[in-house]
């Protein structure tokens, strides 16, 4: 049944049994395993949604850059972008509501005000904030047109041969993880990364990746295809963790863009954290 709902998850759909939310020809279902026949008519109640009350937080933010239009923050590795359901404080859309107040674009909701694109919660780096919703349309479309520059720094598994290489694999939904997303997985997008040696290791290999387009978790998922799963990563790499880091070690260093208000190009660049630091100077001494 739960492939005859869109945009629903399974354990969502579960839920709805236990509820009662699910009837078929007429009467509540007890089967959760229950399997459609043609000239079934079935009914799915769907409860409205808890609206969530997202509170602004003094949080300190590591502020790059920031004018009447955008705020480019440098995000630490472990900060959820967004609040969620059990995961309501403590984010970066909390932190920028109290360093911006009212002044951000409402395009995306009370949930992501101002927040334009994304990184996992353990990828540090540059993330866009637009401030009122003229600056989010315009951000919004040099994504979708893949004019934004976008060059994330990834420790990998194993020694990468040769000196730069493309992904070029659609992305889709894992059908066996919800969690996780899969090379040629379910409804399929495309999906490019460009990526180039910067450093060898032997068993480790730094690189440097450029997203051509940004699906979610694309860099993570394009490097474990290709058998280099990036060091310290949950959900793609190795269970094994050496260097006892919390999550994916890549970082988002780059990030340039036209201006929404002057059309100047404008770029961005921090360095990686001092936690990944550490494991390259590790390697370096070994």
């Amino acid at each position: 049944m739960t492939e005859l709902i869109e945009d629903v998850s399974r354990s969502h759909i579960q839920n709805l049994f236990d509820l009662g939310g699910i009837r078929v020809n007429g009467e509540q279902c007890q089967v959760k395993k229950y399997k459609a026949s043609e000239g079934d008519v079935i009914e799915v109640s769907v409860p409205d949604p808890v609206k969530l009350a997202i509170e602004a937080e003094d949080i300190p933010l590591d502020v790059v850059y920031e004018d009447e239009d955008i705020l480019i923050v440098n995000k630490p590795r472990g900060m959820v972008v967004h609040p969620a359901v059990g995961n309501l404080n403590g984010t970066l859309v909390n932190a920028i509501m109290y360093h911006c107040g009212d002044r951000l674009s409402s395009i995306n909701g009370v949930v992501r005000p101002g927040i334009v694109h994304r990184i996992d919660k353990d990828t540090s780096g540059l993330l866009m904030v637009a401030k009122n919703d003229k600056a989010h349309v315009s951000l919004s479309k040099q994504l979708y047109k893949h004019t934004i520059t976008r060059k994330y720094i990834a420790l990998v598994q194993d020694n990468i041969k040769q000196d730069e290489g493309v992904v070029d694999m659609p992305i889709g939904r894992d059908p066996k993880n919800r969690l996780k997303k899969a090379v040629n997985g379910a409804n399929p997008k495309n999906a490019v990364t460009h990526y180039r040696v910067i450093e060898r290791f032997g068993e480790y290999t730094l690189i440097e990746c450029q997203l051509e387009t940004g699906r979610t978790h694309q860099i993570r998922v394009h490097m474990a295809y290709i058998k280099h799963p990036l060091v310290g990563d949950p959900l793609y790499g190795s269970k094994k963790q050496i260097f006892n880091v919390d999550g994916q070690l890549l970082h988002a260093g780059t990030i340039g863009f036209i201006h929404p208000s002057t059309g100047d190009y404008m770029e961005f660049t921090v360095d990686i954290p001092e936690e990944f630091q550490q494991v390259l100077e590790q390697l370096r001494k070994e």
